[in-house]
């Protein structure tokens, strides 16, 4: 039941639901998914390890606001676990592999919906993840995932439009040259990528984000 409902506020955070900083209140929760505040407890603390939900004494739970000290924290280390993914996929991946970057990158044509193209964009990422063949680097990517995920948000709040018009291209172009197996050219393209994304989100952030409420029940 905790896995579930963990399932259910995760997909309402990601669909914009609840903004980052909303509250995330067991009772509130509990009414609207017809369970016991038990599941929501444990729930919530599940979200709170993955980085989605921050807790404090005085505020309760809320969706957590990325500051940018968090930004760029999770910049560096992206950059530090996806460069050594792109360089252990040139050398380790099947062809079976680039197969599922390949597919990852086509999926993101034509998407209407703009937190499904964010999916999608973390889909392709998954896929070099997994196509680097390193068990404990895929496990550290999969512990900031979710924070990448609100970080994709910021983003598309910032320039959805422009975030439609090239993302399916920038990915094309990833999947084009990891396929190549191009390492030097692969690296030069996945740090512009990341820099692109940080340069755009880090003059949204600040410490001092406003606070914003949900706007309706999972």
């Amino acid at each position: 039941m905790a896995d579930e409902v963990a399932d259910r506020v995760r997909d309402a955070i990601y669909a914009g639901v609840y903004a980052p900083g909303a509250p995330l209140r067991e009772v509130e929760l509990a009414t609207a998914l017809r369970v016991s505040r038990g599941p929501v407890r444990e729930a919530l603390l599940r979200l709170e390890r993955e980085g989605l939900v921050s807790s404090e004494w005085h505020r309760g739970t809320t969706v957590t606001t990325l500051t940018a000290e968090d930004v760029d924290e999770l910049y560096s280390l992206r950059e530090a676990l996806e460069e050594l993914a792109v360089q252990r996929l040139i050398r380790h991946a099947t062809d079976a592999q680039l197969r599922a970057v390949r597919t990852a990158a086509d999926r993101m044509d034509g998407t209407a919906d703009k937190h499904t193209t964010v999916q999608q964009d973390l889909g392709f990422h998954d896929a070099v993840f997994a196509a680097a063949n390193h068990r404990r680097l895929d496990e550290a990517w999969r512990a900031i995932r979710s924070q990448v995920h609100l970080f994709l948000l910021i983003r598309l709040g910032v320039s959805d439009d422009e975030y439609a018009r090239h993302v399916a291209t920038e990915h094309r172009e990833l999947a084009d040259v990891l396929i190549a197996r191009d390492k030097e050219r692969a690296l030069r393209l996945f740090a512009d990528h990341r820099r692109h994304a940080a340069a755009l989100v880090a003059v949204q952030v600040s410490p001092d984000s406003p606070r914003q409420t949900p706007n309706r029940t999972p």
